[in-house]
């Protein structure tokens, strides 16, 4: 099927049109269309990527279902995908008709509502697809405005200042990238992300203000995109805007944030900092393994003492994406499949635990730990759920939780005894908040009056969670599923990573001799 990346990318801006044109009023009926709309638009688009994975090859290490056309102003629009973008392209669009259908009982300005989680549907695959420098940093930062909508608009009481701080902290960190990526484009004379893969940025090492700059024009790329990706993941100690947003967004926002946004950070490594910049990569990659170890700690104790949920789940957030970025920055095979696999089974068990959370704040409306205690006398299929997650959140195995942290610290104890050792003292603590706020909120007695009459899950929320439940297991049982397809794209990109390696040491010899 041709132009199968861009029918998938459009689909849903193509329904965000049809509400914002066609549809009128806010009585009953119009809301409900517009839930329908989004949710056909949502599955259907879930429905054509499925495609996209039974046509593609693992076994090709280049980029497949590629699309290449001039556009405006001489700017080339291309897109594809390799087997390092593929699974987050599936992620997104299997989370969308989650994200709507738990959207349901929104009855404030439906038809924006829709619209914005649509919009940023088509911008977030955008961003996994796009193989221009250009068309990737418009994706990139035009996914900041429906999420500062949704967060501003929809969200708690104190959600301006979370949507500001959201806002403000992600495109800061983005201004760097763009003046990066001008001087990509100055050296390399293209935009092409295929042909600036193979290009040799500068690596000799130079004086600038007095300071020996290792790594040279490399390890200055590599900054400017790591102030921009670290945000996006997010990575202590920029990681201070995340609780905020996940507590004031609405439910369906904090699982698109946690589920596929923050996987963009680790996505723009992989495409960009380890295969572009491999010497800038190796020069940083200390102080990126140790600043990892520090949020899976930090955060971890910080976890410990929150008494709202979602704050809770947020802090947990920043620990499991330390493990990516340790992960990542292993370089080796075992790091970066572990990586991409924490990434996906993080999308569907973060997702899962604020679904959780937002089950139990419909019925009564706050989020704080202190107001529940004893669930599981009135909602024991809650209770069944929110173990399965909270125990694939600790990394149990036989969930897709363990797989994904496993492989992560095998691989970074290779490259570092004592940075793995640090990292999985926060294994450890994630059991301690997470069993701790399991027990707090679902075992106990169940002695508060206004919890005596609450109900159990809807048929709605069943459905929602089968899928997820579902795919942690799975996951966890065989996760070949994913490493089959990861793997040759992984292979070539660490193989890529070593030669340009080699090649910069015999150049620096050869220089010096």
């Amino acid at each position: 099927m041709d132009n199968l990346l861009s029918i998938v990318t459009f689909i849903p801006a193509l329904a965000a049109l049809i509400l914002g044109v066609f549809l009128r009023g806010e009585d009953e009926a119009a809301q409900r269309n517009a839930k329908w709309v989004a949710m056909f638009a949502t599955s259907a688009t879930f429905l054509v990527s499925l495609f996209i994975l039974f046509e593609f090859d693992p076994n090709n290490t280049g980029f497949q279902f590629v699309e290449e056309t001039e556009w405006l102003l001489g700017l080339q629009y291309k897109m594809g995908v390799d087997g390092i973008s593929v699974l987050f392209v599936m992620l997104t669009t299997f989370m969308m008709p989650l994200v709507i259908a738990a959207s349901w009982n929104v009855t404030d300005r439906v038809k924006e509502y829709m619209i914005a989680f649509l919009l940023l549907e088509t911008l977030m695959l955008g961003v996994f697809m796009a193989l221009d420098l250009v068309l990737f940093y418009l994706f990139f930062e035009a996914g900041l405005i429906p999420m500062f909508l949704i967060i501003g608009i929809w969200g708690g009481a104190n959600r301006i200042y979370a949507s500001f701080k959201f806002f403000l902290y992600t495109f800061l960190g983005s201004v760097l990238m763009l003046v990066a990526m001008v001087g990509m484009f100055a050296d390399a004379g293209t935009t092409d992300i295929e042909q600036l893969l193979t290009h040799n940025f500068a690596s000799e090492t130079f004086s600038l203000l007095g300071v020996q700059i290792i790594g040279g024009m490399q390890t200055l790329l590599f900054i400017a995109f790591f102030a921009s990706f670290a945000v996006k993941m997010p990575m202590w100690p920029v990681h201070t805007w995340l609780p905020d947003a996940h507590v004031q967004a609405p439910t369906a926002g904090s699982v698109v944030l946690a589920a596929i946004l923050l996987k963009m950070g680790g996505y723009g490594f992989l495409r960009f900092s380890i295969p572009m910049f491999p010497v800038g990569s190796e020069v940083l990659t200390p102080l990126v393994l140790w600043m990892s170890a520090i949020a899976i700690v930090y955060t971890s104790l910080v976890a410990l003492v929150q008494e709202d949920m979602k704050k809770l789940i947020a802090y947990s957030s920043v620990a499991h994406m330390g493990f990516v970025t340790m992960g990542i920055f292993a370089a080796n095979q075992q790091g970066i499949d572990g990586a991409i696999f924490q990434m996906l089974s993080h999308g569907f068990i973060s997702g899962a635990l604020f679904l959780c959370v937002g089950v139990i704040y419909d019925r009564m409306h706050t989020r704080d730990i202190d107001a529940y205690g004893g669930l599981v006398t009135r909602m024991p299929a809650y209770a069944l759920i929110f173990m399965l997650f909270t125990m694939a959140n600790v990394g149990l195995p036989g969930t897709s939780g363990f797989v994904g942290e496993f492989l992560t610290l095998m691989a970074v104890f290779q490259v570092n005894t004592w940075v793995a050792a640090v990292a999985t003292t926060g294994v450890i603590f994630s059991a301690a908040y997470a069993l701790w706020l399991y027990r707090r909120v679902v075992m106990g007695d169940l002695i508060k009056e206004s919890l005596k009459s609450i109900t159990d899950m809807s048929r709605r929320e069943r459905a929602i969670f089968a899928p997820l439940v579902v795919m942690t297991i799975l996951l966890g049982v065989y996760p070949a599923l994913i490493l089959d397809i990861i793997g040759p794209s992984v292979a070539a990109l660490v193989t890529q990573y070593d030669t340009a390696l080699a090649a910069a040491e015999a150049a620096t010899q050869l220089a010096a001799n």
